[in-house]
Order: C-alpha cells, then structure tokens, then sequence
C-alpha cells in the first residue's frame, strides 16, 4: 500500500500519523528537529508545545473548543489521550505536563508498527505521492520558498509570542497566594493550580509605565505582519489602552487574597502549573516582545514575584499560514497539486487542540486515498466541520486570519418559540447537535 508522507511531527503532523496509521496506512513522518532546529523548539520531541501548556476549556457543554476536544476523544484522537494521561490540575482547563506529554506522543508514535520516524528536512514539495505538510507556523525558509512557488502567491504571517517561564521556588508566597479564578474545580489541587500576584492601583500603574518604555524587539525591515489577537504581546495591549490589562489577563474577578481577605487588588497576575511536580509556573497572558534584560526587571516589579527565577523568558516570533480559502478544497488538498494536503496552524486555524483537529482529519483523508476511497469531511454543525469549512472557503479571502474555533463558525439554530435562545440553551444546543453529527460521520466510514 502507499504510505502517507507527513512533513512536521508538531501536533497535527503526529495526530495525522496516528490515524493514518490506526486506519491500517503505513506512514513515513518526516521531521527536521533536533537536527535543524528552531527559534520557539528546544527539543527534537514530537508534539512539543512552544507557547502555553494549556488546551484550553474542556467544558464540552459550553464551550466551542471543549466539544473540540470530545471529537477528538471520540475519534480515538493520540493528542488527546496524551493530553488527559498528564493532565495537570488547572480549574476547567486542560493543561498538560509539557515535557510528558511530548515524550509520550513521541513513545507512542516510535512503538507504532506503521509508523517510521526520519529525521531530516524536507526542503521541496514532492510532485507525485500521498503527503501532508504539517509544519506549522516555522516552516523552514527552503520549505516555505517551495510553498510559495507551488501556490502562486504569498503565504500571510503575522506574529506570536510566549509567555515566559517561573522555578515556584522563587515565588514570594508570603504575598501570593493559590487559588484558581471563583475557586472553580472539583479537588484542592484543581483549585491550587493557579498562583496570584496581587498589585494596587500604584502598583499597577508603575508597572503599565515600566512596560511601555521598556526596550522591545524590533522587526526586521520588511516584517509587517500583525498579531493574532488570541495571542497579543502584553505590551501590545497596555498600548490599546492602560485599562486593557486590568480586564484581561490581570483581571482581579473571582479571586480572594488569602492573606488579606478584607482587601480587593486592583489587578492580579495568575500563573499556572506548568509541569506535573509543580516546580514550573508560566505566567497566564504575558506573552511579551520584550528584550530579555527588560523582562527579568519589569516582572520582577509584580509582587511576589521579586526575587523570581526564569526558567525561560518569553520572545516573539514570525507565524506564516496559507491564504487556505483560495488554496486548498474541503479534503485540504492543495487545488493546484492535490497529491499535497495541508494540516494545522499552517492552514490559519490557530490553537493547540485546532491544529491537532486538523491533523486529524487530514490523516484521516490521505488513509482513505491510500485505500482508494474518498472520506468528505465532518458536517460543518460539528466543530471539527465548521473548522475545516472556514479555512476551506467559509472565510473572507481578502481578510483571512487565522481563527480559533468558536460558536459563530457554526450554522445558527434554528429559532425557538417566543424568540431567540440564551446563550444559557443555546450553547448545550450547539454542543449536542455537534455530538450527534460528528458521532454519525465516525459511523459511516
């Protein structure tokens, strides 16, 4: 039988292997790391995640991307699996061990009897064969070049950033506290998954002052790509307004200072577990361009962190996509070539779980073209379907960005008697709908 050729073992091209190789296809995954690495990268794992060590809600009631994640564990998804073995405490989020989780994607990848491993870049686009590129937002300069000349035109960009890294031991805890936002989780270590940094009004405006003049990094001429506004630098806010972070992520909603109850803080800055021991704290919504000596002295102004010791400070760096609507067909070929699949963050969907689901369902495809049947995609009521439609044509060519899953990408309900639904009926109904067609799509293949 044919292999399926993955370029990009990042989480939609281990997904896509996964389930080509579930599906009986053998699979040949191509990846370039340790050997030719990258800026956000640190090691040669498969899956590894670069930015956040969270999936996100995992309430499949009321949530978009949470029912997400229940077509994912339905469709016997290994992101998923893995996702929920090193699972971390974090209220109604599902954040992972990052370093495990990639290890364990890689393990269960390398034991997978259909599953080769190569090392090495791919630098040209094959013209015959069955292959998924999934080399997300760092395609390699070679690989993007060879992209740019198959499709005729330019890829978009814009830039993401990272949040930077905290030892707990350096945490002051004398003035921060634990406690997950309205105490929300079923256990104590759900509802301690989360540090606080409390800040005053003064305390909050020096540090919006601090953040504004400090040296940021400056692009290269030429760069004029924007931000996706999932991801905007902390920076990048305050400049929309020195409120902006106070009602985002330094919100002080649903949090009570253990150690002046009577007290309201102005502001709060959350960290949450990064890793199983609990000894590795990001810092929730400060992805930062921040020079790294500007960043050690500004977060060092947050109470309780003060003495803080960085086990990585946070950076910025250029994401390229596809303009997919005029690109690729609902199977996520490549119109001009479609021998080539495209999959992930660089088909524009944007988040951890959407380039997995697109993974998914790219692996899923090329299986059926392997064993000479077509596989149309999951009706575009089910999150993974009305993902797969926006990048596919759903969206505005000319203002294609990319997008995270969310309700508005679903078709609307239809109207119930005496007016519209809440969004208290309405969301449980999206979400039950979507199980219902995604359930029946899995039944027919």
């Amino acid at each position: 039988m044919e292999p399926v050729h993955i370029i990009g073992a990042g989480l939609a091209g281990s997904e896509a292997a996964w389930q080509a190789a579930q599906a009986g296809v053998p699979v040949i995954l191509h990846e370039m790391r340790p050997t030719t690495g990258t800026f956000a990268h640190k090691t040669g794992d498969c899956a590894e995640m670069v930015c956040s060590n969270s999936f996100r809600s995992d309430d499949d009631q009321m949530n978009a991307v949470g029912q997400l994640h229940w077509e994912m564990r339905k469709a016997n998804g290994l992101i998923m699996a893995m996702a929920d073995r090193h699972r971390l405490p974090a209220g109604g989020a599902l954040a992972v061990d990052r370093d495990a989780f990639a290890q364990a994607v890689t393990a269960s990848l390398n034991d997978h009897p259909l599953v080769t491993i190569k090392a090495g870049e791919i630098s040209d686009l094959p013209e015959s064969g069955n292959w998924i590129i999934a080399t997300g937002p760092l395609t390699s300069d070679r690989l993007a070049q060879s992209i740019r000349v198959a499709t005729g035109t330019e890829s978009l960009a814009f830039f993401d950033a990272i949040a930077p890294i905290v030892h707990a031991d350096s945490i002051d805890m004398s003035i921060a506290w634990e406690q997950s936002r309205y105490d929300k989780g079923d256990t104590e270590a759900e509802r301690r998954a989360y540090i606080n940094c409390p800040m005053t009004k003064e305390q909050y405006e020096a540090f919006i002052d601090a953040l504004l003049a400090a040296e940021k990094t400056e692009f290269h001429e030429g760069e004029t790509a924007g931000y996706f506004d999932g991801c905007l630098p902390i920076e990048v806010m305050a400049e929309r307004g020195r409120e902006t972070l106070r009602h985002g992520p330094m919100k002080p909603v649903g949090l009570t200072n253990r150690h002046v109850p009577e007290e309201k803080a102005y502001a709060v800055v959350q960290l949450r577990r990064d890793n199983a021991l609990g000894t590795l704290y990001n810092i929730v919504g400060f992805q930062t361009k921040m020079k790294y000596g500007a960043q050690t002295r500004v977060f060092r102004m947050i109470p309780g962190l003060q003495d803080a010791s960085f086990a990585r400070l946070g950076g910025i760096h250029r994401n390229s996509f596809l303009n997919s609507p005029t690109l690729l067909d609902d199977r996520m070929r490549l119109r001009l070539r479609p021998n080539l699949r495209f999959a992930g963050q660089v088909t524009g969907v944007e988040g951890y779980v959407e380039s997995a689901a697109m993974g998914l369902l790219a692996g899923r495809m090329a299986a059926a073209q392997a064993m000479g049947h077509d596989l149309p995609p999951p009706a575009l009521t089910t999150a993974m379907g009305a993902l797969v439609n926006h990048i596919t044509g759903g969206a505005e060519a000319k203002t294609f960005q990319p997008m995270n899953v969310n309700f508005g990408l679903f078709p609307p309900l239809a109207d119930v008697k005496g007016g519209r639904r809440g969004r208290k009926d309405r969301y449980p109904a999206y979400t039950q709908r979507a199980k219902d067609d995604f359930t029946a799509w899995l039944s027919a293949q």
